[in-house]
């Protein structure tokens, strides 16, 4: 598995995405609680250390699973990570936020506390106070942002008065906008997490309009008629691709993903299976020809698009403005 580092600590390049972890969206229930614990004990095996969370996701569930399946585990050798959701983000909810998180994931300190969304009212200056306070009392080993453009990532981090080493977007063959942001990350050591790495499974090659995926993905566009005629030839190529690999589309996409230096893709996994093959693709090595035909068709697949993550981002956005000066 090749590395990317992450503050001091050498990262897996493919990492585990926790959002479906306790996601009733994602048709989990009571009964999926022991193979999400085996889903991340086999992944910590196969030499992933990096494993991404949030307080959102499921209220908190996915935070305890994990935490429940990490317990033994070394955990100075893994790297987890989560979100804040970032409703009235002021300095005193932060605190109490981070202390909740962590209790959930059985850890003193977080190896990463990030801002989940940008937040309109709350002046990223007061939010870094929080994030301050979270790294003054040893709760976090280091501050992240996700869903940030390129100048407030940056605000940002001149507010916090160090790093703030990563920034985590969605980012796929379908969502290229987080390349706004590799060349000031790649300069500057900073790493670019990419979420939907699969594009929610679109990449896979195995949905059609008559086979579209429900749950949360529904709001997806990626998956209606239209969405899936203008993906057809960057479909095509990831089989053709994949095929001289002997690999599948999902991994060759996810080999798209971290072909990018200082990019860590956190795919999910439903299965240990799904979860194996992901790893797998952490050895795939595309050719510069293979690499260059599949930016190509890219950028005709993807326009138009929009995802239940932008969707929500769209929801925090829109909130009234408070009269607090930025």
């Amino acid at each position: 598995m090749r590395k990317v580092k992450i503050g001091d600590f050498e990262a897996s390049a493919i990492g585990l995405g926790g959002w479906q972890f306790g996601g009733k969206e994602w048709g989990w229930d009571d009964a999926h609680r022991t193979e999400d614990h085996r889903i991340i004990r086999r992944a910590v095996e196969l030499g992933i250390n990096f494993i991404d969370t949030a307080e959102g996701y499921s209220k908190g569930e996915s935070e305890t699973i994990i935490g429940e399946a990490l317990e033994g585990q070394p955990r100075d050798q893994l790297f987890v990570a989560t979100k804040l959701m970032p409703i009235m983000p002021t300095p005193g909810r932060i605190v109490r936020a981070a202390d909740a998180s962590r209790k959930r994931l059985c850890d003193e300190t977080m190896d990463l506390y990030q801002i989940h969304w940008p937040n309109p009212v709350v002046p990223i200056g007061t939010q870094m106070k929080g994030m301050k306070q979270v790294r003054a009392k040893g709760m976090a080993a280091h501050i992240g942002v996700s869903n940030f453009g390129l100048s407030l990532w940056q605000k940002a981090e001149r507010h916090l008065g160090e790093p703030v080493v990563s920034n985590q977007v969605q980012y796929n063959l379908l969502r290229r906008g987080a390349e706004k942001l590799l060349p000031w990350a790649q300069a500057n050591g900073r790493v670019v997490i990419a979420y939907s790495p699969l594009a929610q499974g679109m990449l896979s090659g195995k949905y059609t309009a008559k086979n579209a995926p429900g749950g949360c993905r529904k709001m997806n566009t990626a998956f209606t008629s239209a969405g899936i005629a203008a993906a057809q030839p960057l479909l095509t190529a990831l089989a053709e691709i994949a095929k001289r690999h002997d690999a599948t589309s999902a991994q060759i996409a996810l080999a798209w993903v971290i072909h990018h230096p200082n990019v860590i893709a956190i795919p999910g996994a439903r299965t240990v299976e799904q979860l194996e093959q992901n790893v797998a693709a952490g050895e795939i090595t595309l050719s510069e020809d293979e690499f260059a035909r599949l930016n190509d068709l890219s950028a005709s697949a993807s326009g138009g698009l929009r995802s239940v993550p932008q969707f929500v981002g769209r929801l925090l956005s829109r909130r009234p403005a408070a009269s607090v000066s930025a």
